[in-house]
């Protein structure tokens, strides 16, 4: 055996596939997570004590997961967000950080536009009611000619803009970074301001990381500047939003709907938002689609790889690591 690989990521180890044989045809023992949960820093440390590489969901990582991980190399992220790795102490310790950026984008924004719709015309609602043996229904609303605004027009927000306008949805974007316009095609879009964004969208998206920066970035103030019929969707990272202030909003009636695939706390337990007919949840499922699984899982194991033969991957978080003395 060349060494051992740590596999926390559940749908990466649940499905068979080429990410896995690469692995094992490299040498590696793949050492699998006990639990089918992110790991927190205190219950990864031991795992990493005695591995070359990691590929990891969601777990924390932390320079306390990492101070006895005196072989570990690189953290293969399955997937593209990295705010629950400290990805400062890692380039301190000499570790790679690496991402599967565009693996997902199909997938997110497929979700994204489930949820659009679900929100739009009260699928969640009327499943229930028919299970139950009734026959109640609730007005919707139609997507085409309404608009949406996208915060964060990454690929994901690209790719769920060009689904949205072949709907006939106008779409507005707010993102300080705004891609290149050959990135564009498919689609039209007008850039404005977050304030005007969310004060003149039916639908507001959320496709931003998360960061200091935008941490509770849609907070009490920017959910008030949000027409009271208009509704919210967040399949990007829960800490975008001031949960408390959004229940406040969906159970006043000053905002007609939501919709969850992130949350600040994961698995979100007796969140009050859950207890609200205006609002749906879904478990972190973004990426959960068979294409995407492999996808993703081989471009987190060809970037492992890569790693530990010595080579630069792309997708690396923490670049400076390469420059260390």
């Amino acid at each position: 055996m060349n060494g051992k690989i740590l596999i926390t990521a559940r749908s990466f180890r649940k499905t068979p596939g080429r990410h896995l044989d690469i692995l094992r045809e490299a040498g590696y023992e793949l050492i699998e997570s006990p639990h089918d949960r992110p790991l927190t820093a205190a219950e990864i440390a031991p795992l990493l004590a005695d591995v070359d590489a990691a590929i990891l969901g969601l777990d924390e990582v932390t320079a306390e997961s990492v101070a006895g991980a005196s072989r570990l190399r690189v953290i293969s992220r399955y997937g593209v967000g990295v705010d629950s790795i400290d990805i400062a102490a890692m380039t301190a310790r000499g570790i790679v950080v690496t991402v599967t950026p565009g693996a997902n984008s199909v997938a997110v924004a497929e979700l994204t536009m489930g949820l659009i719709l679900a929100l739009a015309r009260h699928i969640p609602y009327a499943d229930r009611e028919v299970r139950q043996g009734n026959w109640g229904r609730k007005t919707g609303v139609e997507l085409s000619g309404a608009t949406l605004g996208l915060i964060g027009l990454g690929r994901i927000g690209r790719d769920v803009a060009r689904r949205a306008y072949a709907f006939g949805m106008a779409i507005c974007y707010y993102d300080p970074f705004p891609p290149p316009p050959e990135a564009m095609a498919g689609f039209t879009a007008r850039a404005c301001s977050l304030e005007d964004l969310l004060a003149g969208s039916d639908f507001v998206s959320l496709h931003l990381p998360l960061s200091e920066e935008t941490r509770n970035l849609i907070d009490a103030a920017a959910l008030a500047r949000m027409k009271p019929s208009a509704y919210l969707i967040n399949t990007a990272r829960g800490g975008l939003v001031d949960e408390q202030a959004l229940y406040e909003a969906l159970s006043s009636g000053r905002l007609a709907g939501a919709a969850f695939d992130a949350f600040a706390q994961e698995p979100p337990g007796d969140s009050p938002l859950l207890k609200l007919d205006n609002f749906i949840a879904s478990p972190h499922a973004g990426s959960a689609t068979a294409q995407t699984t492999l996808r993703m899982g081989l471009m987190a194991s060809e970037n492992a790889l890569a790693v530990l033969r010595g080579e630069r991957p792309d997708g690396v978080v923490n670049p400076a690591v390469f420059s260390r003395d």
